[in-house]
């Protein structure tokens, strides 16, 4: 066997990056634990690497993330020295074939496993609103023969059972459901002939699902998963010309983002999400702009953040003076925007108090939240001192949690397993930690 040939692609992006042997190798393993596949690499293997041995292929992949998160543009395989494979294809060219491949891969709870190793990339690229607008492949013939209003109120009735489903017990179960519905009805009714009013609405109404579908793959952790639903959901938005839909999914893609840390590209979503909703009104006006700010609040920009806080809290105040709409951008959320802008910036009394009143003003029917925010919530107070305070919230979060399938939900409680350890000699530590270990499935508690 001959000597490898130094990978040339490669070195040119390594010394783009700027960075160090170790630090190439601690990016690669960020991206392989966010995967949920932990890597321990280190410095010689990045030299070999560099030198013209291939990495295993499964780990090729999370190369040319790490190298797009810090180039911060799309890095192509090829652009990195590897082979092309298969499973590195475009997604299908056509919208509804897309959706029926991206239904199917995820409506077998079983693959689960195989779903999760999608990886969120920062390098994805939203399609722009002029690129998508009415632009889609005439409806082909299939076994519906033709819809009408009818059918699209079904589709927006099913979705808002599922979003019920969601709010009061997690994804992990509705949303494989999600999916079959998708491929097994919405689909074909997207393929149908029907008027003109009737395939727009439809296309609407797909669009909302497949949104809601991907919120469910963030729920879960399935993030590769998610953005492949998100794009879908733009796709027909656009074809809808429905803006709200498209403003609606780039705020979701933002608020992805920024939980898992990539504020440049979430602020970079939320601005897209901003630019493109016409004359939005003052609910989704404080929506996308309270998003915005806790964005611009994690890349740093202190006057952006405080501006954008302040725009959320005046729309929201206009917004609530017209009446209360159940169900959308509330009170609550904003208050939880602004605790995660005072967080991200070191105020970490206010943001404990902010939490605290989001908890007091959100509706009850959202137990899934519940759970992961009043975790959150307990997990600052112990940050801030405050331990007995931290174990009454997650005994609050605890009450529910048995109730709720949902990845959130298990990550925020084996956190707090964590947390919990160094405090066990304080009796309501150890309390805590004695009922948590009652509720929780086993594999938290490592």
């Amino acid at each position: 066997m001959g000597t490898p040939t130094s990978n040339a692609g490669l070195q040119r992006l390594y010394r783009e990056t700027g960075w160090t042997l170790r630090q190439f190798a601690q990016e690669v393993n960020r991206v392989g634990t966010q995967r949920g596949t932990p890597l321990k690499y280190r410095e010689p293997s990045v030299h070999q690497w560099l030198k013209g041995h291939l990495p295993r292929v499964d780990v090729r992949p999370l190369i040319v993330e790490a190298l797009a998160r810090r180039l911060r543009r799309p890095v192509t395989h090829g652009e990195a020295g590897f082979p092309s494979t298969a499973d590195q294809t475009d997604f299908p060219p056509r919208t509804v074939e897309g959706i029926v491949d991206l239904g199917r891969r995820d409506m077998d709870p079983s693959r689960r496993g195989v779903l999760g190793v999608a990886l969120f990339s920062v390098a994805l690229t939203a399609p722009n609103w002029p690129d998508v607008v009415g632009r889609m492949e005439a409806a082909g013939t299939g076994a519906v023969q033709r819809i009408g209003m009818s059918e699209v109120n079904m589709v927006i009735d099913m979705t808002e059972r599922i979003s019920d489903l969601d709010d009061q017990f997690g994804g992990r179960h509705a949303r494989p459901m999600a999916a079959a519905f998708l491929v097994n009805t919405v689909t074909p009714y997207l393929r149908a002939d029907a008027p003109d009013d009737a395939r727009r609405a439809m296309l609407s109404a797909a669009s909302d699902l497949l949104y809601l579908t991907g919120y469910m793959a963030v729920d879960e952790g399935l993030h590769g998963l998610a953005q492949d639903y998100y794009v879908k959901a733009l796709e027909l938005a656009g074809a809808a010309e429905d803006h709200l839909t498209y403003c609606t999914t780039l705020r979701g893609m933002s608020v992805q983002a920024v939980d898992l840390g990539h504020g440049a590209k979430a602020l970079e979503l939320g601005d897209a999400a901003a630019s493109a909703s016409p004359k939005a009104g003052p609910r989704l006006q404080a929506f996308i702009v309270g998003q915005q700010a806790h964005a611009a609040a994690q890349t740093g920009e202190r006057t952006g953040a405080l501006k954008y806080i302040r725009e959320a809290e005046a729309a929201m105040d206009r917004a609530e003076s017209r009446g209360k709409t159940f169900g959308s951008y509330d009170p609550a959320a904003l208050n939880y925007h602004i605790s995660q802008v005072r967080y991200e910036l070191g105020d970490r009394n206010g943001a404990v108090e902010a939490m605290q009143q989001a908890d007091r003003l959100r509706h009850s029917v959202y137990r899934r939240t519940r759970v992961h925010r009043r975790a959150l919530l307990a997990e600052r107070q112990l940050e801030i001192g405050h331990l007995e305070a931290a174990c009454t919230t997650w005994h609050q979060a605890l009450d529910d949690y048995p109730l709720v399938q949902s990845g959130r939900a298990d990550d925020r409680v084996k956190s707090m397993f964590r947390l919990l350890r160094p405090h066990l000699k304080n009796s309501a530590a150890r309390e805590l930690h004695e009922r948590a270990r009652a509720v929780a499935p086993a594999s938290l508690l490592a």
